[in-house]
């Protein structure tokens, strides 16, 4: 027993106590520790953007095969009929898609009266008008949409002068 007594006594003085620690180590230690949770935060702030980069393309491929049903739609509720019931329910189709595609962050990307932006648009014609202004969009033939900042489908318009 008193052998390992003995033993005991020599690890507790290999032991550094913690009030012995000096003002260099105490910087080292402080600086470490500091660098080590700058790095975490940075760590956390890029997988934090990652995640939502990858939520967008995601919801984005999803969308983009959605969307022909939507236009579809749009394309119905336009249609002239006699039963108004019939265009109202379609056009109440259409609104619910258009709302359950907002609640996504889906929006339409804004088209007549805009300047040309390749990033957004996809120009399919080209016309001479004078009251209007060089690269304005004077027609959509197919809408587009984004989500943030991702382009899902651009939209394709007719570009004046």
């Amino acid at each position: 027993m008193s052998e390992e007594k003995n033993q005991n006594e020599e690890i507790k003085e290999e032991i550094p106590k913690t009030n012995e620690v000096s003002n260099k180590e105490f910087e080292e230690l402080n600086d470490r520790y500091k660098r080590l949770f700058a790095e975490f935060e940075n760590y956390k702030k890029r997988t934090q953007k990652e995640s939502l980069n990858k939520y967008a393309e995601i919801t984005g491929d999803v969308v983009s095969s959605i969307l022909p049903v939507m236009d579809n739609l749009e394309k119905a509720a336009l249609v002239k009929t006699e039963d108004t019931n019939y265009q109202e329910g379609v056009k109440m189709v259409v609104k619910q898609f258009s709302d359950v595609l907002s609640k996504f962050g889906i929006v339409e990307i804004e088209t007549i009266g805009k300047r040309f932006d390749p990033e957004l648009h996809e120009a399919v014609s080209h016309i001479e008008d004078s009251e209007k202004q060089e690269q304005e969009i004077v027609e959509e033939y197919r809408k587009g949409y984004k989500i943030g900042n991702k382009v899902i489908r651009h939209s394709m318009v007719i570009v004046a002068n």
